[in-house]
């Protein structure tokens, strides 16, 4: 009965993540896509959002699909290759996750920040090198996972090592402790220096907006609510943004650090930690389409568009 509840509750959590994630970074990536080739530029900030809900989509159908799949019943539907595909795509475009926000909020940062020489630097080169700097952090990526095409392999009868992560289709098997060791701490290195990165950078918008605020306070009516401006607001869906990873990461981190304290790992706390690991990509492209000027702008006239295609068709038929 326990399992029956335990494959229920999996099933509607991760197939209600697919349900939002899927259609709400599709929705991101068509708008910016459509914007990108109308007006043949993105800006910065917007160039980064697109390549987040891409990485977001990647994150659902290699890791959040095969966890649904698997909670209606289906077992063991990959071979080896398909395994290692699906299990390096994921660690990958988990990793970017982190980077992109990490980069996100760097970026926002470094847009607010006083016109000081250090600043003024950074603006010159990270703001036009945001392309350059992606592909940099694909091939950081990269280069943490190389263990995915050497050692994951499909579900079947064969002997492991005690150093192998059993997945849901697959199980990673990094054969020896040497390797078990370095794979872990090149992810937790990689992952608290961006973390970190992106806390602290957040951290500073906060302030800097806080002291704008502070110094427009009472200079003039029309300057009383700093939010009406567009960096503001821009600035705060950034930070949200960071406050929701973090948030996860910490849980995620939580949960991990309780299985190396016993012995045997309840599968309950793996699809938890498993669903919180991938909730990001499901939360992030609601609060972009919710907080960002050009996707509700496109959405808003398609929206009257529709309306008045409507309201048309009804004055044709009332003739």
């Amino acid at each position: 009965m326990d399992f029956e509840l335990r494959l229920i509750f999996k099933a509607i959590g991760f197939f209600t993540l697919i349900a939002v994630g899927v259609p709400s970074n599709v929705i991101i990536l068509t708008i910016f896509i459509h914007i990108r080739a109308r007006e043949k530029k993105l800006l910065p900030s917007n160039a980064i959002l697109t390549k987040l809900a891409l990485v977001n989509l990647l994150v659902i159908f290699s890791k959040g699909l095969p966890q649904a799949i698997h909670a209606i019943g289906v077992r063991n539907i990959l071979n080896d290759t398909e395994c290692k595909f699906i299990s390096f795509t994921y660690r990958i475009c988990r990793g970017m996750t982190i980077c992109v926000t990490c980069l996100l909020s760097c970026n926002q940062c470094i847009i607010l920040a006083p016109p000081l020489k250090t600043w003024l630097f950074l603006k010159q080169k990270i703001t036009p090198n945001i392309s350059m700097i992606m592909v940099l952090l694909w091939c950081i990526n990269c280069a943490i996972y190389p263990s995915c095409f050497l050692h994951v392999q499909a579900i079947g009868n064969y002997t492991t090592s005690k150093y192998t992560l059993h997945l849901e289709f697959c199980k990673h098997d990094f054969r020896n402790f040497a390797i078990y060791v370095a794979n872990g701490i090149a992810i937790a290195l990689r992952d608290f220096f961006f973390v970190g990165t992106m806390t602290i950078a957040s951290c500073y918008i906060v302030f800097i907006l806080h002291r704008h605020g502070q110094q427009v306070k009472g200079i003039r009516s029309s300057d009383k609510n700093p939010g009406k401006t567009a960096e503001y607001k821009a600035s705060q869906a950034v930070v949200l943004l960071v406050t929701i990873y973090v948030m996860l990461f910490g849980i995620d981190s939580c949960i991990w650090i309780y299985t190396l304290t016993v012995s045997s790992i309840s599968p309950a706390i793996s699809d938890t930690r498993v669903f919180f690991g991938t909730l990001y990509a499901a939360l992030s492209p609601i609060v972009i389409i919710k907080t960002n000027k050009k996707i509700k702008g496109m959405l808003m006239c398609h929206s009257n568009k529709n309306l008045l295609s409507v309201s048309d068709s009804n004055n044709e038929n009332s003739e």
